[in-house]
This record gives structure tokens, sequence and C-alpha cells, in this order.
């Protein structure tokens, strides 16, 4: 547990807890129900301030997101990329499929813009963790995160009565820093991004820049607990947060092109 002050009501208590018994997820499985049923195995509460946060690899599952690279015939550009960055030439086929341009390429690196704005490798197309076969098959992001993390709100809201907030992660490196951490691909129900610009620091100075990426900080809390290896804890419920008003998605986080200094 996490002790936090709300500068409004004082302390309160954080809590991350990881939703064990969720099992392997195939496509066409309603995860609502399984994370709602994991959570009742485990003898554990619903309460209305519950944050779930879901992983993006049970979500792809579920939407049947895979790909068989057997399938795949490369291009020329990717055969050429293939040979600079040392891949699979059909992974990177479909790495440029799944990209609106590319950001990087050198020696084991592919870093590219997914269709749905993220800047990540190899478009976030992933082959951990999805059985014998990784050789030959490739699981790929939902095609729109936002509206995956509306459709587990609703559903989730059938089961158990009331809309909870839902954030999608998936795992990002950082430029100039070693190490990846979840990040928000997808949001619903809270604030992704939260808008502080207006406010007064301590000192009175009005704030001109700060905005919050809560979605983000909520990904990374629950990455705590649901691991990036073999640990199998797909998901996570965050309880006693008090959000900030308002409901953005995931995408608002992403800051556009034009805005990119580093090009």
């Amino acid at each position: 547990m996490i002790e936090t002050i709300d500068r409004q009501s004082g302390p309160n208590t954080i809590e991350i807890r990881p939703l064990t018994g969720i099992g392997e997820v195939h496509a066409g499985d309603n995860i609502a129900s399984m994370i709602v049923n994991a959570i009742q195995g485990g003898v554990s509460s619903i309460e209305a301030d519950d944050i779930f946060v879901i992983t993006q690899k049970i979500v792809s599952k579920s939407e049947d997101r895979w790909v068989d690279l057997a399938t795949i015939k490369p291009s020329a550009q990717a055969i050429d990329y293939a040979a600079l960055v040392k891949k699979d030439p059909r992974l990177v086929e479909q790495v440029l499929r799944e990209s609106s341009a590319v950001v990087r390429a050198a020696p084991h690196v592919l870093i590219t813009r997914h269709r749905c704005g993220f800047v990540m490798a190899n478009a976030g197309i992933d082959q951990s963790n999805v059985g014998d076969d990784s050789d030959n098959r490739a699981l790929l992001l939902p095609v729109d995160p936002d509206r995956s993390a509306r459709q587990l709100c609703a559903a989730l809201a059938a089961l158990i009565g009331w809309p909870p907030p839902v954030v999608i992660t998936d795992s990002f490196g950082r430029p100039w820093r070693h190490g990846v951490v979840p990040v928000a691909i997808g949001a619903a129900g809270l604030p992704a991004l939260y808008d502080r610009r207006g406010e007064k620091d301590r000192d009175g100075r009005v704030l001109a820049v700060t905005q919050t990426a809560v979605a983000d900080l909520i990904a990374a809390a629950a990455g705590l607990v649901t691991g990036e290896g073999a640990e199998g804890i797909p998901a996570a419920i965050i309880k006693g947060l008090k959000l900030p008003p308002g409901d953005r998605p995931a995408a608002d986080l992403i800051r556009p092109p034009e805005e990119d200094l580093f090009r």
C-alpha cells in the first residue's frame, strides 16, 4: 500500500493488487468476465473507485490480433531494413505494415511511428509469451486501443453495475534511459491527460506548461505487480486513487509530429 496526500481531504491509501488466476486468453474470450471471475475467486471485492489496468497482450489475444509470419512475403524495402536491423524480414514487413513512418533503424533496433501515433520499437509487435511457435507467430497491438478500453469499460459495467476507469498498457523504452516502463495506450473513464495549466503552485505562481500524464502514472504503478516476463499477471486493480475530473483518451497523450523537437 502507498500512502499519498490529497490537498483537500488529507492522507489516503492507494493499493495496487495483482489479478492472478485469469489464465490463458484466446481469441473471442470475454476478458471482462475473466477479470471479474479472477477477482471473486481471489476472495476480493470490487469497489466504486477501483481502476482496472489491463495489459495489451490479453486485449490483443482476445481480439485475435495474431499474424502468421509464414504467410508474410517481405517487400524489397522490408528486406533492406531487415539486413540493417538484423531481424526477420517477415517481421520487418509486418512492422512496416503497422507503421506510418520509420523513425530510426540501426542494428537490432527498429523504431517506427505506429499508425495509432505511438513511437515505439517494432510497431509494438510482440513475440514473447505467444506460445511455442514464436518464430512464426506474432501479436499486434489492438486496432484502436482507446476503443478497446471503452468496450472493456462497458463490458465490466454490465457485470459490476457501474463503468469503472480502464487503462490498457504496453511497455515502452524511453529516449536516453535504459529499461522499459508500462505506459497507457488505451484509456476510458478517466482523464488520461490532466491539464493543470492555470493552477497556482505553493508560491502563487501560475502553472504555464504542467499537464499530468495520469494514465501513464497508473500504468507504471500497475507494472510493479504485473511484471514484464513470466509472471503471468496480465491485469491489476488500483484502489483508493482519487482521480481528477474528466474523461480523455490515451490518444491525447501522444505528442504530434509537428511538436517533435528531436527530428
